[in-house]
């Protein structure tokens, strides 16, 4: 029989932070950490087996599609097969992938991994965002994603300049197994989560098609989607970018970018709870746009980590703003699909970006990337105004 977790939370006054919310962001926070410290190494084992730009976007880029793809299915299978099932699947199939890698000897094999970490990595980030989305009052959701999404932004913060300090000291075979092992911690974590039997409408939904997207969720879905193109620019170039200027303080940019993400975290969930996304959009961008130019000029330290801040700010408060809208409306048996639907638009940002970046990277100039992502924000802004009038007139 199919699962679910507790009933949403209706009253504002009730807590956010229950046994079983706190395990949900111990589980994301490691299994985080471990994908974090991959980021920017995983660029320099693609150049350790003889790639080059474009085959570490190829790289980057496949992984981020193969997760895209499956995120629809797993959306379904959250309200028939149960939140357990799909992500403890998910963390088994992202522990073994990124184990493995460091004892890849070929880009061919390594591409083939990376689609089945994909499909790992899509069950197991839709299914505990819902299980997130589960666990917080209903009145208190932008705050409490924001709370949630800290649990990643502190993994981030440690995870990236981890990941370059070891790679320097010890081999890639003996980093992936540390990342291995701390999927394994946050399997464990998700393990003791204690989950509860399906309502009686997730049931039902056995019954009806396989449908790829809540309709709900499209207009956010469709913002972070030009937005995450600049992640995709900075996790997987910014390294290469940094080290071709001269710029030597790459890992702490890292930490930097993630410190302001959790500082704006903290009073932004309450902000888009009190006015909406309206109070957060326009300035989150335009951040993120000036972030964007500042690391296509980047001349030294200072304006790296100028940059991080702008950008830290910017997507600390755009990001869990957009995944709370994006299930506001969802009904309550759709709550999986509106979160696979947002994060398959994330996704397809990401590949995108990582993909597109490679090309520009290779055939133009890294400094090309960091213009080209300024110009995605920019006409992410413009979408979004006209989503604005939009729905006044509907």
């Amino acid at each position: 029989m199919a699962e679910s977790l507790v009933k949403e939370h209706v009253s504002s006054k009730e807590k956010i932070w229950t046994r079983d919310f706190i395990l949900i962001c111990l589980a994301n926070f490691f299994v985080f950490l471990g994908f974090q410290m991959t980021l920017p190494t995983i660029p320099l084992f693609v150049e350790s087996l003889g790639g080059n730009d474009r085959l570490i976007g190829v790289v980057v880029g496949i992984f981020t599609f193969s997760a895209l793809l499956i995120r629809p299915f797993a959306g379904q299978l959250l309200e028939t097969k149960g939140r357990r099932f799909v992500f403890l699947a998910g963390l088994t199939i992202f522990i073994f992938t990124i184990g493995v890698f460091g004892f890849t000897t070929s880009l061919i094999l390594l591409f083939a991994i990376r689609v089945i970490q994909g499909i790992g990595w899509g069950y197991s980030t839709t299914a505990s965002g819902t299980i997130a989305t589960d666990l917080i009052p209903a009145k208190r959701r932008g705050e409490g994603m924001g709370y949630y999404g800290l649990s990643g932004n502190v993994a981030l913060a440690i995870g990236p300049s981890l990941g370059l300090i070891l790679v320097n000291m010890i081999s890639f075979k003996e980093l992936f197994l540390i990342c291995g092992l701390l999927g394994v911690i946050a399997w464990i974590s998700a393990s003791t989560i204690r989950y509860k039997k399906a309502e009686p409408i997730a049931i039902a939904a056995k019954t009806t098609k396989w449908n790829l997207y809540e309709k709900s969720a499209l207009q956010p879905s469709i913002l972070i989607f030009f937005i995450s193109v600049t992640f995709g620019g900075i996790s997987t170039f910014l390294p290469l970018y940094a080290d071709q200027r001269g710029v030597t303080g790459i890992q702490w940019y890292f930490f930097i970018f993630a410190a302001a993400l959790m500082t704006t975290r903290i009073f932004a969930g309450q902000l888009y709870d009190k006015h909406g996304h309206k109070a957060i959009y326009i300035p989150s961008t335009i951040l993120i746009s000036i972030a964007m130019l500042l690391l296509a000029w980047m001349p030294n330290n200072t304006v790296l980590y100028i940059a991080a801040i702008c950008y830290g700010l910017g997507f600390g408060a755009l990001q869990p703003a957009l995944q709370a809208w994006s299930v506001e409306k969802a009904a309550a048996n759709r709550k999986g699909m509106a979160n696979a639907t947002y994060f398959s638009f994330f996704d397809l940002g990401i590949g995108f970006g990582a993909i597109l970046f490679g090309q520009i990277g290779y055939f133009l100039d890294y400094r090309s990337i960091y213009i080209t992502a300024a110009l995605s924000v920019l006409l992410s802004i413009v979408i979004y105004i006209w989503l604005l009038i939009r729905n006044k007139q509907t």
